[in-house]
């Protein structure tokens, strides 16, 4: 696995290293001592798979707050899919900035997302798999999120949503107390 650093602090982009011939290639998705030495937490305790069936799902932006905070490690199967983090750490040195890129069954790209992060996926073609793992259980009472058109963020969309929960599109504007962002201090 190549990582590569992102424009937020302690987040990255993974590109798979491919072993090939013939028949197809062979890639590692995961390995323990790999993430070890990239300094990337290396304990999953769950693994999700959803689909969305139109271009322009929008799922997020979701978080939780400590002591639930939970790293994810998010890739696309089928179709593409814009994955965008928003760093909420407040003594993050890129606290409240974005990064967004596009993850597809073809880059087979990966983001790795830390503790302290919110995190959304927005479908740029029909029928979009995702896979991801977290490093800790959805807890409701440490849920929390953002609305994908907060002011307070400038998230650069490739495209309008088209289609959001009514949960995700009812989020307040940021205010760092309901969003719990100190209990992020300090998160990796």
């Amino acid at each position: 696995m190549i990582f590569h650093q992102t424009p937020l602090n302690t987040a990255r982009l993974i590109e798979l290293e491919r072993k090939g011939d013939e028949r197809g290639f062979f890639a590692r998705f995961f390995c323990s001592e790999e993430f070890a030495a990239a300094g990337l937490e290396t304990h999953f305790v769950q693994a999700n798979n959803s689909l969305s069936r139109k271009k322009g799902v929008l799922r997020g932006l979701h978080y939780q707050l400590a002591p639930s905070a939970e790293v994810k490690l998010v890739r696309c199967l089928k179709g593409a899919l814009y994955d965008v983090i928003v760093d909420l750490r407040p003594d993050s040195p890129t606290f409240q900035q974005s990064f967004g890129a596009e993850l597809n069954d073809e880059n087979r790209l990966m983001m790795y997302v830390p503790r302290g992060f919110a995190h959304a996926i927005l479908t740029l073609t029909d029928d979009v798999e995702a896979f991801y793992m977290v490093s800790d259980r959805y807890a409701p009472k440490c849920e929390r999120g953002l609305r994908w058109n907060d002011p307070a963020f400038d998230i650069d969309w490739p495209i309008e949503p088209a289609e959001i929960s009514a949960k995700d599109a009812a989020w307040p504007d940021f205010d760092p107390v309901y969003h719990g962002v100190e209990t992020l201090r300090g998160a990796q």
